[in-house]
């Protein structure tokens, strides 16, 4: 393999020269911890806070509504657990949709042995929320909806001012994971109606290992980490001070040139499906095709293996993700694809590649060039795909 071309920027993004050089102090010369009251200590506060404030200005927040978690995974479980919790003599039921993260649905699933009741709402084609049945689902009981901003395989982008003015109405909490979405999207938790917003940094080329959780004034909400009084005696633990510097400085980055970035993303993401299309028969694009991450690319192949074509990209020194999730110990497809209709034996044929800054057209267009090769080579061994070709 003599070049790497990276496409998976949706499981995570290199973290930017920038972003690592504003981080490094923090390792061995600003390492004070910030609860600390002397100078070295103090330090460190500051420098905490002085992040917090980037992120709580980029989605329009009050900088005491930050919380900084691992990431995005614990953000998620804090939201729903924390909510379930501390609101169960309130009501008992959640409402999510049948696309969420694991972070999310695996939550669900633990709050359902707990007791708690949880609607799945379908999505059409194109993985949207039927708002129809959202509303439907709300009962006395409901005390939380939580509905991903956009969806972290098929880019789909959810109608989410909607479902916060729903959700206000009814006077229900509503959580989105953005974790997909901060970085990429303008996002004002005031006028999207947003209680809680669940983000990672290395999403948008930051350090992993760090999230935090918006949570709107107002919102009872359990700890989910007990200890001591770190960040507001609401997630114990001394803070990640590197990593939340370099959160700062990445989300401060991702938004200085968002629609220029965003712009040139959308050219190469459209340059890229248009050339498949023209070079390649039997594929699906999954997603709504322009309501979606700018980034995103989401492509079943018929009569071929996800697997095979993933592991075969990598052979040509192209990174990218497949639907179907081998790598988990299941031989099942992807949950999103079963959701928006696609039947087992084409949902197992996906792709996703999702771009990011350090993407060019020649990457692009190499791609295509050994997709071409690539799906040739594996549908040549397709007994299925043989029989299609005769009677075509």
């Amino acid at each position: 393999m003599t070049k790497l071309i990276y496409m998976d920027n949706s499981a995570t993004t290199p973290v930017k020269q920038e972003v690592l050089d504003e981080m490094l102090p923090y390792f061995n010369i600003k390492y004070g911890n910030p609860s600390s009251i002397y100078s070295l200590g103090s330090t460190s506060k500051v420098a905490v806070e002085t992040s917090r404030e980037k992120i709580a200005t980029t989605i329009n927040a009050n900088a005491k509504d930050i919380f900084f978690t691992a990431g995005g995974s614990e953000a998620d479980n804090w939201a729903l657990k924390g909510v379930a919790f501390a609101n169960r003599k309130k009501g008992n039921h959640i409402i999510t949709s049948k696309i969420e993260h694991h972070g999310i649905l695996h939550t669900c699933e633990y709050l359902e042995k707990q007791g708690f009741k949880v609607t799945y709402i379908d999505v059409d084609e194109y993985g949207i929320v039927d708002l129809n049945q959202l509303k439907k689902s709300i009962t006395d009981e409901t005390i939380l909806i939580s509905i991903m901003f956009a969806n972290n395989e098929i880019g789909t982008i959810q109608p989410i001012k909607e479902i916060g003015r729903i959700a206000k109405e009814k006077g229900v909490y509503f959580h989105t994971d953005a974790v997909q979405a901060i970085g990429h999207i303008k996002i004002d938790v005031d006028e999207l109606n947003i209680d809680m917003l669940s983000m990672a940094a290395h999403k948008f080329y930051g350090p992993k290992g760090i999230g935090a959780l918006y949570i709107r004034p107002g919102v009872k909400i359990d700890p989910l980490i007990s200890g001591g009084g770190q960040e507001r005696n609401r997630r114990a633990g001394t803070e990640n001070v590197p990593g939340i510097v370099g959160m700062g400085k990445a989300i401060e980055l991702a938004y200085e040139n968002l629609d220029e970035h965003n712009n040139k993303l959308i050219e190469l993401r459209d340059r890229l499906i248009k050339k498949v299309f023209e070079s390649i028969d039997y594929v699906r694009l999954n997603g709504h095709p322009t309501n979606r991450l700018p980034g995103n690319i989401n492509i079943c192949f018929e009569f071929i293996e996800g697997e095979s074509l993933l592991l075969s990209l990598d052979m040509e020194g192209i990174a990218g993700s497949s639907g179907s999730a081998c790598t988990s110990g299941t031989l099942d497809p992807s949950h999103v694809l079963l959701a928006i209709g696609l039947p087992h034996e084409i949902a197992h044929g996906s792709l996703r590649l999702s771009l990011g800054d350090f993407n060019t057209k020649d990457e692009v267009d190499y791609v295509v060039e050994k997709l071409v090769e690539i799906v040739a080579r594996l549908r040549s061994m397709s007994p299925l795909y043989e029989k299609v070709k005769e009677v075509k």
